[in-house]
């Protein structure tokens, strides 16, 4: 008899699950609250309402961890991207000016490359994959209401789902085990805990509020030239970032720190996220007139935090035949753009340990182990400079204000010696590049020896010397934006 599994939630979590855990001899039920799919990615921007996917019209990405796993294990979804019109932007192209002429390929720079598209096109092209994968359905414009278990042998153990279509009455879908993808209110979290499943959970304030609009290029406009002029930056009472589309659209990204009240307001109106926009030269060009036009209203989203739940204590799971994927398990702040990639890498990793062991425990702690060692790091790094970002942003408010020497050091460490040594140093960039794209874990590039060689040899040479490897101001003083 084929195995049954019910995905609940049909996000980017939701199908990269369906994709990693699709087979001839087992049936993939995915299971979503919102309508099916319009006909073509254009419909889908412009009317497919997602009510369970409050970050469908912000800025995504593609890091190059999840670009190459799709494009290994998925070759098909691969191309399919392409063909909708999502835009690999990879390692040689997006190197800083200074790198370009002496450029050396090296072996895994092929799986440097960013993937850049519209959220809904992403999710578009995805269902349309995962609905070509054998034994997949899907169950839409559906409630989950109620887990059911079996308590009998003490750990309660999933049996099915209560699930209620609009208009029917309520029925119960057996399953083998239950997919956890319904994102950062999981209901089904909720249940666990009404049945005493101890669900611990640890989390941290990201402390901003995400603005974003989307913009279209004329006809025969271009997008800016890739140079030092950096398309993000941080000012420390806000930050912003340029995120290319497919099918000549892009989008801007503005983050507010909680605290900042006048700018979380203004940012709202379209026509002040602009004005916004304008004073930050990196998208200023990107929005000019003559080259790009407005098409969506200004998105806002908040009350953001990285959460990480934990399923599994001392070895022991909680729960058994319940695995929960992307925000249900773990959320980081979108600011650093990882969410996506994470969680569809945590669908295949749970495939990998299904494949080893049928044993319902020994999946359970074998998958929360690896996703522990995979991501772990990650959203500890986020954390850390969360708490520095709003440290900065409370300092910003302060007259006068004159930061310690610690963080003037810390400061002067990576603006004039990480940054100019990346722009600078191909060994530096490409290390530092594997860490952003999940390859390596954030840090690994201070324990290789040469790198930090190079980087304090960077920072030791005066700014006169390297004034070249410095990219122009980024924006306004605070209290001239302000005013």
């Amino acid at each position: 008899m084929a195995e049954r599994v019910a995905v609940v939630g049909a996000g980017i979590a939701g199908l990269g699950a369906a994709m990693a855990l699709a087979r001839a001899d087992r049936e993939i039920v995915v299971i979503d609250r919102d309508p099916p799919a319009p006909e073509n990615v254009e419909t889908a921007f412009d009317t497919w309402e997602r009510k369970g996917v409050t970050q469908l019209r912000h800025s995504h990405v593609f890091l190059g961890k999840l670009v190459s796993l799709i494009r290994d294990k998925h070759p098909r979804l691969h191309a399919m991207l392409r063909e909708a019109g999502a835009r690999e932007f990879d390692f040689e192209t997006a190197l800083p000016p200074a790198l370009r002429d002496g450029y050396a390929r090296e072996d895994g720079d092929q799986d440097l490359s960013f993937l850049f598209s519209r959220r809904t096109t992403l999710e578009h092209t995805m269902r349309s994959y995962v609905l070509s994968l054998p034994g997949v359905r899907f169950i839409t414009e559906a409630g989950v209401r109620q887990l059911t278990a079996d308590t009998a042998g003490g750990t309660p153990k999933v049996t099915g789902l209560v699930i209620e279509r609009d208009g029917a009455a309520a029925e119960t879908l057996a399953v083998d085990y239950v997919v956890d993808a319904s994102g950062r209110n999981s209901v089904l979290v909720d249940w666990l805990r009404e049945k005493r499943v101890a669900v611990e959970e640890e989390s941290h304030p990201a402390g901003i509020i995400y603005f974003t609009r989307h913009y279209r290029l004329l006809p025969g406009q271009e997008e800016p030239p890739r140079d030092l002029l950096p398309g993000a930056g941080d000012l420390g009472y806000i930050k912003y970032g340029v995120f290319a589309g497919d099918n000549r659209h892009f989008s801007i990204t503005i983050c507010v720190p909680e605290i900042e009240s006048k700018l979380r307001v203004a940012a709202m109106k379209p026509e002040t996220f602009d004005q916004i926009c304008r004073t930050m030269p990196g998208a200023a060009r990107w929005i000019e007139p003559t080259r790009a036009e407005g098409v969506t209203k200004v998105f806002g989203m908040g009350n953001l935090h990285n959460v990480w739940r934990y399923f599994v204590k001392d070895g022991k799971p909680g729960v058994l035949n319940y695995f929960a994927v992307g925000d249900s398990a773990l959320r980081t702040n979108p600011l650093y753009g990882r969410g996506c990639s994470s969680a569809v890498i945590q669908a295949h990793l749970l495939a990998d340990v299904l494949e080893t062991t049928s044993d319902p425990a020994a999946r359970a702690a074998a998958y929360a182990e690896l996703v522990r060692t995979s991501l772990r790091p990650f959203w500890d790094m986020i954390v850390k400079q969360d708490i520095g970002a709003i440290r900065r942003a409370k300092n910003e408010q302060i007259p006068g204000y004159k930061p310690r020497f610690k963080a003037r050091l810390i400061k002067s460490f990576a603006e004039d010696a990480v940054g100019p040594a990346s722009r600078g140093n191909l060994a530096v960039h490409r290390a530092i590049m594997k860490g952003f794209h999940m390859f390596a874990t954030p840090a690994a590039w201070l324990r290789d020896p040469l790198v930090v060689l190079r980087v304090m040899l960077t920072w030791a040479t005066p700014k006169r010397f390297k004034q070249a490897l410095y990219p122009p101001k980024l924006g306004p003083e605070r209290s001239e934006l302000l005013s």
